[in-house]
């Protein structure tokens, strides 16, 4: 035996809302394009990227303390209608049996 745990290690990433870790796996990953935040779900859009919980409540804590601007490193407010959208539509789905 190495010593070394059995489990793979997983990328973890912060959520700019709540500002706490998780798998990589369990956030939604935001891009900007031509000035509105965009959901990247499968994590292939080019640019840089931010990660946040798929919850209104962290989306609503991110817009709340301006993190999408800083964390995706661009000037000024960004448009969050269809990440918003995204987001509901997501949580509208889990809540049904």
């Amino acid at each position: 035996m190495s010593g070394r745990t059995p489990t793979r290690a997983r990328p973890e990433r912060t959520c700019v809302g709540c500002r706490e870790r998780a798998v990589k796996n369990e956030l939604l990953r935001i891009v900007t394009i031509e000035g509105a935040c965009v959901p990247d779900p499968r994590g292939t859009l080019p640019g840089r990227g931010a990660y946040v919980h798929p919850a209104p409540v962290c989306l609503d804590q991110a817009v709340r303390r301006r993190a999408f601007p800083r964390a995706l490193r661009v000037p000024g407010p960004l448009d969050v209608k269809a990440l918003r959208h995204y987001v509901e539509q997501a949580q509208g789905c889990d809540s049904n049996p």
